[in-house]
């Protein structure tokens, strides 16, 4: 697939994630928990994510290792991001969380895949990464719905804010670097598009 189509999806999940995090992630977390605790909670969830990116930098040598880059994120904000799923499944489907998640992850295992084998590695390494990311990732929804649906309002409330940070530090570090660095300037409305799109799948309208 061409770099600007695939910066251009980036894009637009970039826009769709900016979405899900403001109109669901951390409007829920501080309505359940306050803004204090969802505060700590979204500063918790950027700092873990950018000390794993760098160490991940460390690991690799190398501040150009795209494709481990986003496995990281994938995998960090994805897992919080899935189990808050899972817990508003309890409330009902949230459509544009789910939605938001599915066009995030498509393209940026789309490109870090692409990233990883351009960096090098095998076809059988990178399809095991990304295959132990997803292992990763799909119990997490079950385990949100099923361990923390019961959770009290202040749990949740840290859980949602943490996925919130994840997000927007992958955001800020990864997905939109990436993504104007490849796409030109049709990345400024596909960013626009995502996000369009996340507020009327939350029934904002």
């Amino acid at each position: 697939m061409p770099e600007h189509v695939l910066a251009v999806a980036l894009a637009f999940a970039s826009g769709a994630l900016l979405g899900a995090l403001t109109l669901e992630l951390f409007v829920d977390a501080e309505a359940l928990g306050g803004l204090t605790r969802a505060s700590a909670g979204l500063l918790a969830g950027a700092t873990a994510f950018v000390l794993i990116d760098q160490a991940l930098i460390l690991g690799t040598g190398k501040t150009g290792a795209v494709g481990l880059a986003l496995v990281a994120t994938v995998t960090m904000d994805g897992l919080p991001e899935n189990a808050a799923l899972g817990v508003k499944l309890v409330e009902g489907p949230s459509v544009a969380l789910l939605v938001a998640i599915a066009l995030a992850n498509v393209p940026e295992a789309l490109a870090g895949s692409a990233s990883m084998r351009a960096e090098g590695h095998g076809r059988r390494t990178t399809l095991l990464v990304w295959t132990g990311a997803a292992i990763l990732l799909v119990p997490a929804v079950l385990i949100g719905h099923v361990l923390l649906g019961g959770a009290s309002d202040e749990t949740v409330s840290l859980l949602l804010a943490f996925a919130g940070g994840a997000v927007l530090a992958a955001l800020a570090d990864t997905l939109m670097p990436e993504a104007y660095r490849h796409g030109g300037p049709f990345v400024a409305l596909a960013t626009a598009a995502g996000f369009l799109l996340s507020f009327v799948l939350s029934g904002q309208t």
